[in-house]
């Protein structure tokens, strides 16, 4: 079984840096293709966007130049100031065909323009617009308000405004071919990139919603490999830990009942006695790690049922430890009890309780090394009893205390069968406390020490408690 374990975890191994560059690689991908596709989107955009710019200028450059394309009358006409009427000077001026910026208003042309600018589906375009004549391309005739500002701003580099010009011009072969004074008109439209994108809006945001899917779906099953790599070893550190725990008591009860075989052992009533206690003894310990076992799979399911009842916990705390008097003498230790909590008294299973109690101390006497120090103290809130379980054993390092009340977790010491467990005690211990309404928080430092902190909710209407202080050596 371990060589199969083996086997399956460096396969495993193998196989996950493999996924990982595979998926980061397809992501990075999908990512690049959504870039270059929203560039090469912009720029048909903006190509789109410049056709349907000059489609409509040239409209309303057709409209302007057939509506003023008539002779004038003196009823359109805008007189100029200091001269004579009549003179040649004025038939010369009725001889020749008026201007835009003398036919046609500002606000005409704006008209025009905007209305052409829709029929495009430019709706709500922003422009500055201006006619001048071609002799003279600084003077302009007509313009609009913010024409001069959004000419400065003209980025020839960046395209930030985006300039159109159209020449007008009568038609080929007309009678007015030569007569017309050459004009143009300019249009400016600022900030045209950000149009575009406000076009592009809805496709920017559909590809940066579709690009965090891929990238949560990404963490989503690289976070679930990483879990389920972690379960796989502990897994593996479960079925290794249960293989020797069982494999311990077994090979006592095997050697016992060989004994017990012996013609020697037979005769001899005090061997026989012997040999069955150890068999008695190593049978306990294994329906221990069974009931143990059992016990984590009834929290699995949730189906763990509490009788509670009132406990006065300084009383339990007391004869926990007298149960530890032997095991603190093998470590050369000490405990040392301030329990000064004025009311002990909560509802709680009384099993599950002391057992959770039991884990704790158990804990501290096995991750310790000579002359242990263990205090216990108690003191109490107006609405909780708070119960500190501190040791000087080996402590822990941040890692383990992060993970410490994970199922099955167990914190590596070198040689991980060293101190014997499955790794559910501190995983047990979590959920009694959470099931008896309580908080558990664990402070620890790696070489000194852990401190364990228990707050559970006190009985209602009780009595006060008097303290004790005790000192017990090994």
């Amino acid at each position: 079984m371990d060589v199969a374990l083996k086997s399956y975890q460096l396969q495993l191994r193998k196989i996950f840096p493999i996924i990982i560059v595979l998926i980061s690689l397809s992501l990075i991908g999908t990512i690049y293709v959504q870039y270059n596709w929203l560039n090469t989107m912009l720029v048909d955009k903006q190509e789109d966007f410049k056709y349907k710019m000059t489609r409509a200028m040239d409209a309303v450059g057709k409209t302007l130049m057939e509506q003023k394309g008539t002779l004038p009358s003196l009823k359109n006409y805008r007189t100029k100031p200091n001269f004579n009427w009549p003179s040649e000077q004025f038939q010369m001026e009725l001889m020749k065909p008026p201007t835009i910026a003398q036919k046609f208003t500002e606000f005409e042309v704006e008209e025009k323009l905007r209305k052409a600018f829709d029929a495009q589906q430019l709706n709500k375009l922003k422009f500055e617009f201006a006619v001048n004549s071609n002799v003279n391309l600084m003077s302009y005739e007509l313009k609009s308000r913010g024409f001069m500002k959004a000419a400065e701003d003209i980025d020839t580099a960046t395209g930030k405004n985006l300039v159109f010009v159209y020449y007008f011009s009568p038609p080929s072969g007309s009678d007015l071919e030569n007569l017309v004074p050459e004009e143009n008109m300019i249009v400016i439209v600022p900030d045209i990139r950000k149009i575009i994108l406000q076009q592009m809006q809805w496709m920017i945001v559909g590809a940066v919603f579709f690009t965090i899917m891929i990238i949560a779906a990404f963490y989503i099953t690289v976070a679930a490999l990483l879990r389920q790599k972690k379960l796989s070893e502990i897994k593996n550190d479960f079925i290794n830990n249960m293989t020797h725990e069982f494999k311990t008591p077994l090979a006592t009860i095997s050697l016992a009942v060989d004994a017990l075989r012996n013609d020697k052992v037979l005769q001899d009533r005090t061997k026989m006695d012997y040999f069955s206690g150890i068999i008695k003894e190593e049978n306990k310990r294994m329906n221990k790690h069974v009931e143990t076992i059992l016990q984590a799979a009834v929290m699995d399911r949730q189906e763990l049922q509490l009788n509670k009842q009132p406990i006065h916990v300084h009383d339990l705390i007391h004869e926990i430890i007298d149960n530890y008097i032997l095991q603190l003498a093998d470590k050369n230790g000490e405990a040392d009890l301030n329990l000064s909590a004025r009311q002990d008294a909560i509802e709680a299973d009384p099993v599950h309780f002391r057992n959770l109690i039991s884990n704790l101390i158990d804990n501290a006497v096995k991750y310790s090394k000579e002359n242990l120090i263990l205090k216990i103290t108690t003191h109490s809130t107006s609405k909780n009893l708070v119960i500190r379980i501190e040791d000087n054993g080996i402590g822990m390092s941040k890692e383990t205390v992060r993970r410490i009340f994970e199922k099955f977790y167990r914190a590596h010491t070198g040689n991980i069968h060293n101190v014997k467990g499955f790794g559910l005690g501190l995983s047990y211990v979590k959920t009694i406390v959470d099931a008896h309404h309580g908080k558990i928080k664990v402070e620890s430092v790696l070489g000194k020490g852990s401190a364990f902190t228990l707050e559970l909710p006190l009985l209602k209407n009780q009595p006060v408690a008097e303290t004790t202080d005790t000192h017990l050596h090994s």
